[in-house]
């Protein structure tokens, strides 16, 4: 008879695609009932192929899952709910268009008279709300809501269709400090309630804070369960990668010099008439790292998108060097010297279905050491994609292979080493370590401040505060599609600061804030 202390147990559990790539080796999962239990590990290492088989999405090749002392065949997401098990995915699975009670009753919507009963919709939101502490307005629509509220509607979503085992997948992403704090006290009341949390994050101070157990996978396999109280997060992240990592960044101080990116009063209004840009003006110099912290959804995706023609902008300027940005064709773009990593790698950073050493080429395969007449010089193509592969530790078979088939944060190493490797005058870098493992956000890090110290102009967007305050010279927050404040220098900020200003309880004057044009 299996242990019941276990609400959740993974017996040998062996995952081989037909590619022959083993994602799972025999792992052990278990999970007591009513703890908060952490599962981390690189990207590539199997746990998010692990909560897809507990989630129903996929299927193990070998071993058993048992749940509440009984073996299952989770053939399904259906399968797995009726389980009590919910997911709550990191990409949000929300209608943007419905309201949070419609969303919140999708799929099982309410009838009266053979038409959807909205109120009563309406009733179990704020019956649920109420039972679980995760206060949320209704009848508003989910494109207008804050992110946080968006991660508290997942959460109640899950809990209206009775989960009582819910796996959230790096729930902190996009939210800031004091938003955090909230989720975690929400969390601690779910937990004291009788409901059993896996929680998959990156963040190890998150971990240590909120978590009673951690299992860590490596290459397919755990490498063991602890008391989370008993591991520091230095081990912890020895047991990820396979060595010492370094979790803070080292750099000298930035010796800014020449402007580079020079933006003025950038206006965009999106589709639903809402003001996203509302008078941008920034400078970013050669040898700094210029920060942008906010809570998402403040205008930090349109700015970008501005920036390498992915949109357009109803006024405003912005020049790389003296030339103009806006209208200008992506290829003559980076002609100017301006690399992107994209927020959303799968949709604009890769082609996922192309090879590894074409993805690399791709911005490159028309100059003359690759393409010197009617044929690619393939010799050249093959011996650069192998070497910028061994520099940036991408972990593949080899270049021929489909580059979508690797783990998320080896995509972003094939992202990184085409738009680092290229001598860019502008790196524009939109949460370049989102959903990555511990190792490969190492390297990111320290390639970013290295360019940077090299000459580079970098802007760095992310809605990772450490990230943001540690890598930064100088920083800017962004609220309500302007500039609400600007540091100088990030050695000053906290936190609790930065919160604040990304809430927006302060904000700066004018005059403080137009300190990031370095005008004479």
């Amino acid at each position: 008879m299996p242990d019941i202390e276990y609400v959740v147990q993974m017996k040998g559990i062996t995952k081989v695609y037909p590619n022959g790539v083993a994602a799972n080796q025999g792992v052990d999962f278990n999970v007591k009932k009513g703890e908060i239990h952490a599962l981390m590990g690189e990207n590539g290492a199997g746990k998010s192929t692990l909560m897809k088989m507990l989630f129903g999405l996929e299927q193990p090749t070998d071993g058993d899952i048992i749940i509440n002392g009984e073996k299952v065949n989770l053939t399904s997401p259906t399968v797995a709910i009726s389980k009590g098990i919910g997911m709550v995915h990191q990409h949000f699975m929300l209608v943007s268009n419905l309201t949070v009670a419609e969303n919140m009753v999708l799929g099982m919507e309410p009838k009266s008279k053979g038409f959807i009963d909205y109120k009563e919709a309406v009733r179990i939101t704020e019956e649920y709300a109420e039972k679980y502490n995760l206060h949320v307005d209704p009848n508003a629509k989910v494109r207008d809501i804050p992110v946080g509220m968006k991660q508290k509607v997942e959460i109640l979503k899950a809990l209206v269709r009775g989960a009582t085992i819910l796996i959230l997948d790096e729930p902190t992403a996009v939210l800031t400090t004091q938003e955090t704090t909230e989720l975690f006290r929400e969390l601690i009341n779910l937990k004291n309630q009788g409901h059993t949390l896996i929680f998959i994050s990156h963040k190890l101070n998150e971990i240590k804070e909120i978590t009673d157990r951690l299992t860590i996978m490596r290459g397919g396999k755990s490498m063991g369960v602890y008391n989370t109280a008993d591991i520091s997060k230095e081990e912890i992240s020895r047991l990820m990668v396979g060595r010492d990592v370094i979790l803070t960044v080292e750099k000298d101080k930035a010796q800014p010099t020449d402007t580079v990116l020079k933006v003025r009063d950038l206006v965009y209004t999106n589709e639903w008439n809402k003001k996203m840009l509302d008078g941008i003006s920034f400078d970013v110099r050669k040898g700094e790292i210029l920060g942008i912290a906010g809570v998402e959804g403040n205008g930090q995706r349109e700015l970008v998108d501005m920036l390498f023609n992915l949109n357009t902008p109803d006024s405003g300027t912005a020049t790389v060097n003296g030339q103009s940005l806006i209208g200008t064709s992506q290829r003559k773009i980076r002609d100017m010297g301006v690399s992107l990593i994209p927020e959303d790698r799968m949709t604009f950073g890769i082609a996922g279905a192309g090879t590894i050493e074409e993805n690399l080429m791709s911005d490159r395969c028309f100059k003359p050491r690759y393409n010197n007449g009617p044929l690619f010089n393939l010799k050249n193509m093959h011996d650069d994609s192998d070497q910028l592969i061994k520099d940036y530790a991408v972990l593949c078979k080899s270049r021929g292979q489909q580059v979508g088939m690797l783990s998320g944060g080896n995509i972003q190493k094939v992202v990184v080493a085409r738009e680092f490797s290229c001598d860019p005058g502008l790196i524009i870098a939109d949460q370049p370590t989102r959903g990555i493992d511990v190792g490969a956000t190492e390297f990111i890090r320290k390639k970013l401040v290295e360019l940077s110290r090299a000459g580079a102009a970098v802007l760095l967007v992310s809605a990772d505060l450490n990230e943001v305050m540690e890598l930064s010279d100088s920083l800017i927050v962004m609220v309500n599609g302007k500039i609400a404040a600007y540091f100088e220098d990030t050695a000053v900020l906290t936190d609790i600061i930065m919160g604040e200003y990304m809430l927006g309880i302060k904000q700066q004057s004018e005059e403080e804030v137009r300190r990031v044009q370095h005008e004479e």
